[in-house]
């Protein structure tokens, strides 16, 4: 498998197993082990390249040992700390591996519950590992830019200069995030001066940063909408090479509604809400699928979501153009739709287990079935 797609395994090993997984030990041995070895490529039963229970005693503290520690030609590179798979890591965790810190070679720790992985440092000062992590992978919501910065990781392709360049690049980056989204909400002075100076010719008075304090945050709160619609739109059309033609998805056991649905190509007008419930669906179909077969058809009258962009094949239907209410459309093993009231678009969730049912009864279809 390609490295993306042992990240995605793992990522769904954890999400069916996890409500099992109770201790600690478990967690090592269901996901933290697997990570190891699937992800990072080393040999867990190798003691050569992978240390169980490794001890290395430093002043008074003897015989405290850490999980495993990672080796390259004899040389501790990587320290892992695992904790009980339902906490929240938290620095208090981490006693141990600041510890090993300061009398290993290691200059990358891991903290993790198995689920979520805490990579560390010590890019603030030598041999002391940083208070924060410079990355961070949840293998619930897995950011895919930060896959290349893992795959240095890898034994493959360790290479601890480029890791440390790499660290310190996202660090940085986090810290510029962070202050940006700050500034976004609560913009401070500075920040108002400087989109003022750029519209106002004036002297930038009391009464002037008070005019524009609230236009910069407006123009920030609306900025980052326009980005996220654009970026919506733009993964619609990635796997929708179309809008709705006159074939249309049907409930079979209806042809008044097959019928209904002919004409409907014409003003039609894809919302955001509509893309952003098209991939919240499309989020949870991805537990039975991959993701480049769930498709989306924009209607008149509502937004299908398909399996492999087949009208035999409704997952879902999104019905948000009337005026006061939004129902989400679930389909039974005979293809009946069954409306459901949204209060909000978080509802969808509540209907997962209809959603992927739907797509369980397609899988393994044979597509040329009439």
């Amino acid at each position: 498998m390609e490295f993306e797609e042992r990240v995605a395994a793992l990522a769904a090993k954890v999400r069916n197993q996890r409500d099992a997984i109770q201790t600690e030990e478990a967690a090592k041995t269901a996901f933290v082990m697997p990570f190891i070895s699937l992800i990072l490529g080393y040999d867990v039963f190798n003691p050569l390249e992978v240390v169980p229970e490794f001890t290395a005693d430093f002043g008074t503290k003897k015989g405290e040992k850490i999980d495993y520690a990672i080796m390259r030609e004899g040389e501790v590179q990587i320290l892992v700390e695992c904790k009980q798979p339902r906490d929240l890591l938290k620095v208090e965790h981490a006693s141990q591996l600041y510890r090993y810190f300061s009398v290993t070679n290691a200059r990358i720790a891991i903290l993790t519950n198995g689920q979520v992985y805490h990579f560390y440092s010590d890019l603030d000062a030598p041999n002391k590992m940083d208070a924060k992590p410079f990355f961070v992978l949840d293998l619930e919501d897995i950011d895919d830019v930060l896959l290349p910065e893992l795959r240095k990781l890898t034994k493959d392709e360790f290479d601890l200069d480029s890791i440390i360049y790499a660290a310190e690049e996202l660090k940085q980056l986090g810290q510029i995030k962070r202050t940006m989204a700050a500034q976004f909400k609560e913009p401070e002075d500075d920040w108002v001066r400087f989109f003022a100076a750029r519209i106002h010719d004036g002297t930038f008075t009391q009464r002037v940063r008070e005019h524009f304090r609230p236009l910069v945050a407006k123009a920030a709160a609306q900025f980052i909408r326009d980005q996220v619609n654009d970026r919506l739109k733009s993964a619609l059309n990635a796997s929708v090479p179309q809008q709705a033609t006159s074939e249309q998805p049907e409930t079979l056991n209806s042809e008044t509604a097959a019928v209904s649905d002919v004409d409907r190509d014409t003003e039609v007008e894809t919302t955001l809400e509509e893309l952003t419930g098209y991939q919240i669906v499309k989020a949870i179909a991805c537990s039975e699928v991959k993701p480049n077969r769930i498709a989306g058809r924009d209607a008149k009258s509502y937004f299908a979501i398909l399996l492999d962009d087949n009208n035999r094949k409704p997952i879902a239907r999104l019905h948000f153009n009337g005026k006061a209410r939004k129902y989400l459309g679930t389909f039974d093993v005979n293809k009946v739709e069954t409306r459901h009231l949204l209060d909000s678009l978080d509802d969808i969730y509540l209907h997962a287990d209809a959603i992927r049912g739907a797509v369980k009864n397609y899988v393994g279809d044979d597509d040329t079935k009439p």
